[in-house]
């Protein structure tokens, strides 16, 4: 298990600090962000949360996932590796060499 968690379910308004203020209960808090989206700069409804150790992060994990919060029922995972995201921006799907 990795100590870095998925924290889904959030709600629009949750900062970094009241993240980081949740977890933090549990261990040790490396680090908390929100993913905003880019061009509204709102929440997306989801972040991560780095823990100090893996039992920590599985501690929370156990504890938190399926609670409520403001009102909104988390979902708490070990965070999976990020994807590889060719392909995006550029061409967008058109033909190439079309201009």
């Amino acid at each position: 298990m990795s100590n870095k968690l998925y924290v889904g379910g959030l709600p629009y308004s949750t900062t970094e600090g009241q993240l980081a203020e949740l977890f933090s209960a549990h261990g040790t808090v490396e680090s908390a962000r929100v993913i905003t989206d880019r061009v509204t700069g709102r929440s997306r409804g989801f972040g991560f949360v780095e823990m100090s150790s893996e039992a920590e992060a599985l501690d929370a994990m156990e504890s938190l996932n399926g609670t409520t919060f403001e009102g909104r029922t988390l979902t708490v995972n070990e965070a999976r590796p990020r994807e590889n995201r060719e392909g995006r921006g550029g061409n967008r799907g058109r033909g190439s060499g079309r201009w």
